[in-house]
């Protein structure tokens, strides 16, 4: 039973009302005195329909009909926020958060709170660091770098990147000065470079607090999705204590891909602002967790920030432990003796690419030799004279297993072979026609020119 009186506000009230939508009705009711009744008795698919038409009734009227801008026929309605399909009645919005509840007890792993940004940075926060490198030759300060950085252990080992301690662009690497680390409460310490690694910018300061200092949780990279949200920290231009956040936008983009020579790499890319000052601070998941260390952006370019995946940095740390302790190179800035303890990577000398479906029926259709492999990695090319050469690899190979395993991508092979050097490896490929052989390959240490 629909009854109404009062022209178009009426009649809206009178669509609101069969909708269920008693909260919309209060902020179109006359002043009390109005004597106009309203009832509404409609069936819950009819109530359905017209709660949009009752949102869209409530705007006025030129905005709906103008002669230059008549709605489409098949189109309806256009609808509104409104209060007719919100779970949250208007009495009780003013005590909802931006996030939709204040209480975030109730908000599960992944559900997004008020306070989840807040608590990731808090959780990380006190452990971020200023870094500063500075150069003085008699009295004239020649140079400043500036950066962040985390502490991992309480004991003042701090994760941090290697251009902001280490002037690598000299014919040998050397500190860039005396390193200062502020830390979050204001406490300045001398920083010594223990370990720092070129290819990847990783580097490790040690400072010797007088007590132990809160540290940071490493987290796992190997889960992260485009579209993660994310945290990161830092002193961009010395400012400290500063926290942006963002989203995951790609989790392997490759080195290749920026443009960078040398050695491959894969970095996390995020949209998340950072500036000079913020290289070596850390990335954060919402769990308050490590995922990446920020590195680097792209000059004149928003949303483009790249870090190095937490679990790439924890290799090359385990890596720095092993094999820095006799295999080191000695340089000095001064009165400043630092051990620069290299990573061991081995080279084969291939160029490899991931396969899939699409790539290898489009090689199919180009080459019926090509052959019958559902996955595995195809080597394009082979360098000349390196141990890949050597084994008796050819363009055109498809590695299907490597050391007894199984691979896919190029990433399996590159764990796989870790940091192993002068260890001959057994690798099954499969090439032109279907011919399958076993080659052993024995790696080599790259070095700066591979």
């Amino acid at each position: 039973m629909l009854r109404a009186g009062g022209g178009p506000r009426r009649f809206a009230l009178l669509l609101a009302a069969a909708a269920g939508a008693g909260a919309l009705a209060d902020r179109v009711l006359d002043p009390p005195s109005s004597s106009t009744a309203v009832h509404a008795s409609v069936s819950p698919p009819l109530r359905q329909a017209l709660s949009g038409a009752a949102a869209g009734l409530l705007r006025p009227a030129s905005s709906l009909f103008s002669p230059w801008a008549p709605l489409p026929l098949n189109q309806g309605f256009p609808i509104l926020n409104s209060f007719a399909s919100a779970s949250v009645s208007p009495a009780n919005l003013s005590n909802q958060g931006s996030a939709g509840s204040t209480d975030d007890s109730k908000c599960g792993r992944g559900c997004l709170g008020r306070e989840t940004f807040a608590k990731a940075a808090s959780a990380v926060g006190p452990a971020v660091v200023n870094i500063s490198a500075t150069q003085d030759f008699h009295g004239w300060m020649a140079e400043k770098s500036i950066g962040s950085g985390t502490i991992i252990n309480p004991d003042g080992t701090i994760l941090t990147c290697a251009h902001v301690v280490v002037d690598f662009q000299s014919t040998k690497p050397v500190v860039r000065g005396k390193v200062s680390v502020t830390l979050q409460d204001g406490r300045e310490f001398e920083g010594v470079v223990l370990n720092a690694d070129r290819y990847s910018d990783i580097a490790v300061v040690k400072i010797k607090p007088d007590t132990p200092l809160p540290a940071a949780k490493l987290g796992s990279s190997s889960i992260l999705r485009p579209g993660d949200w994310v945290v990161a920290l830092g002193c961009p231009l010395s400012l400290q204590n500063t926290v942006t956040a963002g989203i995951v936008s790609c989790i392997d983009r490759k080195s290749s891909d920026l443009g960078l020579g040398g050695i491959r790499r894969e970095y996390l890319q995020t949209d998340c602002a950072i500036n000079q000052g913020n290289s070596g601070g850390p990335l954060v998941n919402l769990d308050g967790e490590i995922v990446g260390v920020n590195v680097m952006k792209v000059m004149a370019a928003d949303g483009l920030s790249f870090a190095v995946p937490i679990d790439s940095v924890v290799k090359i740390v385990e890596n720095f432990k092993k094999n820095g302790s006799s295999k080191h190179i000695l340089v000095s800035y001064i009165d400043i003796l630092v051990q620069i303890r290299r990573v061991v990577r081995p080279w084969l000398g291939l160029k490899m690419l991931d396969l899939n479906p699409m790539v290898i029926a489009q090689l199919k259709r180009k080459s019926s030799a090509f052959p019958d492999v559902r996955k595995g990695v195809l080597v394009p090319m082979v360098t000349p004279g390196s141990p890949a050469a050597h084994a008796g690899f050819r363009p055109g190979d498809v590695v299907i297993e490597f050391d007894g395993k199984p691979v896919e991508s190029i990433k399996e092979i590159i764990d796989i072979l870790g940091d192993k050097v002068g260890i001959p490896f057994k690798v099954l490929v499969k090439r032109a026609n279907n011919v399958t052989l076993t080659l052993t390959v024995v790696p080599e240490e790259a070095d700066a020119n591979q």
